[in-house]
């Protein structure tokens, strides 16, 4: 029988987050310079050893490389690839994609993880307002986490904004995670739900939210090189993941090189802008 006991969620020191913004910040530097490169003709192995040099230049660890035998930097995903895929040179990206990426960094033993994912030239216009979707759920969560609020209330936040945009498929095998001195940690952050529920947020806790959306049926298969998920029905997706600190003022979204993207709107004085925060400090 399962435990209904609500999981255990560390709880960081002031220092412990601005560390954790330290790699935050490596972990965004990297994604955008590997989401710079992507272009037909660039491999995924390319965007992996872009990545790779920057973690390195930063002196963070990556935080993927050796993860339970994972073999690479980052993860990239291409069309109907949902999440944990290996880059390879011999992976081509060409017009007209969908690719998503996925990195983690940590600084003197304490991580951060984020995701994006983008279109290429020819990309259809159903699969912009995908991503674009995605990301604005990704930014509708992250407001809701904030001290007091209930787990389930960030679930519930990226579950409605989802529902608002179309009809997407959620995926409910792959969610979102507890993060600090690990990068996988309790609680399961799940993308749907009904508000209300979970542990109760405190200040010093960190979550990476991540909504992983399919144009289709939600349900995914696991490939045969035991890492790469795809969606059973072939259909193409989209990813988008930050890691946020729960403070008294606000979240704090820690791989966030700026505010919410143009276009995405949150409520006012919800999330911190990145850079500058008290929690820095001390």
């Amino acid at each position: 029988m399962r435990s209904k006991r609500e999981p255990c969620v560390q709880v960081k020191t002031r220092a412990q987050l601005a560390k954790m913004h330290e790699a935050g910040q490596v972990v965004a530097s990297a994604l955008r310079a590997a989401a710079d490169a992507v272009a037909p003709g660039v491999t995924t192995a390319d965007l992996d050893a872009i990545a790779s040099a920057q973690i390195a230049a930063a002196g963070a660890a990556p935080s993927f490389l050796g993860y339970h035998g994972f073999p690479a930097t980052i993860c990239t995903c291409i069309n109907e690839e949902i999440v944990h895929g290996i880059p390879s040179a011999s992976r081509v990206i060409r017009e007209g994609d969908v690719v998503s990426i996925d990195c983690g960094a940590s600084v003197d033993g304490w991580h951060a993880d984020a995701a994006l994912t983008v279109g290429l030239p020819g990309v259809s216009a159903e699969l912009a307002t995908l991503i674009a979707d995605c990301e604005r759920a990704l930014w509708r969560g992250l407001a809701a986490a904030r001290p007091g609020a209930r787990l389930s209330d960030i679930s519930h936040a990226v579950e409605r904004s989802v529902r608002a945009a179309g009809e997407y498929g959620i995926v409910e095998d792959y969610v979102g995670h507890g993060i600090g001195s690990e990068m996988h940690m309790d609680p399961p952050v799940p993308n749907h739900g009904r508000p209300g529920r979970g542990p109760v947020l405190a200040e010093g806790m960190a979550l990476a939210i991540e909504p992983l959306l399919v144009l289709g049926s939600p349900s995914t298969r696991l490939l045969d090189d035991g890492w790469t998920v795809v969606s059973e029905d072939g259909g193409w997706s989209a990813h988008f993941e930050h890691t946020v600190a729960i403070t008294a003022d606000g979240p704090w979204v820690l791989t966030a090189l700026t505010g919410p993207p143009a276009g995405v709107l949150v409520p006012a004085g919800i999330v911190s802008a990145p850079a500058m925060h008290p929690q820095a400090a001390g």
